[in-house]
């Protein structure tokens, strides 16, 4: 029987539980040490597009044909270094290593909370400066003229978003289709926050891959936000259901935010700078502005959301084993 049990385990599902270690510890890694940002493979990715962007993108041009710059820039910039890597992945002999690393790099944004609280003590002592220092290679708006209260929202914004493209997609892609899909779907989004849509001179160069983003992400993004209202209630849980059709960012993105506003009582949104231009955006008002006392509970809520996704990746293989064993009885 044990005989039997244990060859199942091992022959039969041993792909399996190596893609579960493999995630588990991607994960782990990613939030325990994260790359310095400066040193990030997507950050570099993230440069070469704002440069090439420099050269194709022409806002005087028609929508159509900004369009269609953004969508053979996109494909410049993704399918080689793709194709590349996922070609490398079939060839490696220990495969696992490289769908590890990959997953690893794409989690970059994992250790933001790291940064967040950085940012909450900052605030604290006064320091607005080092505040602003901390928070702009992380955000795509402009940070020079914000207040505490500014930084603070934007602080627990990132904190609310950034696992959508981050853990929820990396799990959810991952079990899909393994590290190349997790790979795509993350420079698409690299992409998408290179070229924010919501800047007027990306509006029309970035529509497809503000589309493609929006539709790839929109299962991971719900789920996203699921693990985050349950933590506040039926009052958040509705919620889910009800964030605005009509808003200039991007929508996965405001279902998140305004559910974190929901749970924390707080005032999150408002008008935003891209070089230097002031974009209106809908405030979502739950109570008072927050400070960088709000930061500290915005962590916790978004750390409990990401212990769920994590015990998710825990306990299923637990009871697939567990299926298994009751199997060979």
């Amino acid at each position: 029987m044990h005989t039997s049990f244990y060859q199942q385990l091992v022959v039969n599902d041993g792909t399996l539980f190596t893609g579960f270690l493999v995630l588990f510890f991607a994960l782990l890694l990613a939030r325990l040490a994260p790359l310095p940002r400066e040193i990030q493979p997507l950050i570099w990715f993230s440069h070469l597009a704002k440069q090439l962007a420099v050269k194709v993108n022409r806002p005087e041009r028609s929508p159509r044909q900004q369009a269609i710059a953004g969508f053979l820039a996109m494909l410049l910039l993704v399918f080689p270094f793709w194709a590349i890597i996922t070609f490398l992945l079939e060839l490696a002999e220990f495969p696992w290593f490289f769908e590890f690393l990959v997953l690893y790099l794409c989690l970059a944004d994992a250790g933001f909370s790291q940064i967040a609280d950085e940012i909450a003590k900052a605030l604290k002592r006064g320091d607005n400066a080092h505040a602003k220092t901390l928070l702009q290679p992380w955000v795509v708006r402009d940070t020079d003229s914000l207040s505490e209260v500014g930084l603070a929202k934007a602080t627990i914004e990132k904190l609310a978003t950034a696992p959508i493209y981050g853990i929820a997609a990396t799990i959810f892609f991952f079990a899909i289709a393994g590290a190349p899909l997790v790979l795509a779907v993350r420079m698409l989004k690299q992409l998408e926050l290179s070229w924010p849509p919501i800047q007027p001179k990306y509006q029309h160069f970035c529509s497809t891959i503000n589309s493609l983003s929006t539709i790839l992400l929109a299962i991971p993004a719900w789920l996203w936000a699921l693990s985050l209202a349950i933590q506040g209630g039926p009052s958040a849980l509705t919620k889910l259901f009800t964030a605005p059709k009509n808003h200039p960012t991007i929508r996965s993105d405001i279902l998140c935010v305004n559910i974190v506003a929901n749970i924390l009582r707080i005032e999150l949104g408002g008008p935003q700078k891209f070089a230097g231009i002031r974009i209106n955006v809908d405030k979502f008002r739950y109570g008072a502005q927050p400070n960088s006392d709000a930061i500290a509970p915005a962590i916790k809520l978004t750390t409990r959301a990401g212990a769920i996704w994590f015990s998710f990746i825990i306990l299923l293989p637990v009871l697939w084993a567990s299926l298994r064993w009751l199997h060979s009885l």
